[in-house]
């Protein structure tokens, strides 16, 4: 047992589907920690749920690229009587472009932040979400089932969130530890905007709000589910890229990616 009280860990929560994850979080009667390096926006959040007569959530300001960034928010929670309950991985960036064009610092930034540091926070709070019998909700993508060229790596690191995620379903299982991926389609927020996605650049039957993407994220964890695809038609999208033959999906996601390389440069 702990004397630690039990919070909800949720990064990337400054803006879009990490914000939306957090109200419902606390709709719900969790008391939050809210992690992104925008602190103006964190606090701003932090005084709207506050307002509602929830407990006010501690706000982390850091760059999740920093080394030990586990350690900082493990400290921080300990320092004020708490750990965490339920750690939910949302921060992460993409970028539209071609994998051997694009500047390579920023791919390797993109690595990090989508692959690394949410495996180090996936793996670190493990004996505290066990002892809460909380759970673990990484925020994956559609984009995890498929290739994609003209977003190859940010493809790729999501493929891994959705490998990685489901194995550890399993794992932690036997510890009573839920565990989920979230695969949403697109999702009109500043991701779109940082990832170089002009307006009309994406399929609008796939497209959710981030309200819609957040509810479905919460119901599915708590309902035990090992992979969350909000929406009938995006559940049948993923499950037509399963049989489709590989060639034929990788052809089609390039020929879109070519498209939305056109209409940048007009």
């Amino acid at each position: 047992m702990s004397n630690l009280r039990p919070v909800t860990v949720i990064t990337g929560a400054s803006a879009g589907i990490g914000a939306a994850l957090a109200r419902v979080f606390a709709r719900q009667g969790h008391e939050l920690a809210l992690i992104a390096r925008r602190e103006d926006r964190l606090r701003a959040l932090a005084d709207e749920i506050a307002a509602t007569g929830a407990r006010r959530p501690t706000v982390i300001a850091v760059d999740l690229l920093k080394t030990g960034v586990a350690r900082l928010i493990g400290e921080t929670l300990a320092a004020q009587g708490a750990e965490p309950q339920f750690v939910v991985n949302n921060a992460g960036f993409g970028l539209v472009g071609l994998a051997s064009t694009r500047e390579r610092n920023e791919q390797l930034e993109m690595i990090d932040l989508n692959v690394r540091t949410l495996t180090e926070l996936s793996l670190a709070f493990v004996d505290s979400l066990a002892r809460h019998r909380g759970g673990l909700l990484n925020v994956g993508s559609m984009a995890g089932f498929l290739p994609g060229p003209g977003m190859a790596v940010y493809y790729a690191t999501k493929a891994y969130v959705l490998s990685f995620t489901e194995a550890l379903h399993s794992e932690l299982k036997p510890l009573g530890v839920r565990v989920a991926v979230l695969c949403p389609g697109p999702v009109p927020t500043e991701f779109a905007e940082r990832a170089g996605l002009k307006p009309g650049m994406v399929p609008g039957v796939l497209t959710q709000s981030a309200d819609y993407v957040a509810e479905a994220g919460y119901r599915g964890l708590m309902d035990g589910q090992r992979t969350i695809v909000p929406g009938v038609i995006n559940k049948v999208v993923t499950l037509l890229i399963r049989i489709i033959p590989r060639r034929l999906v990788l052809w089609v996601v390039d020929r879109r990616q070519t498209r939305r390389r056109s209409a940048q440069r007009t």
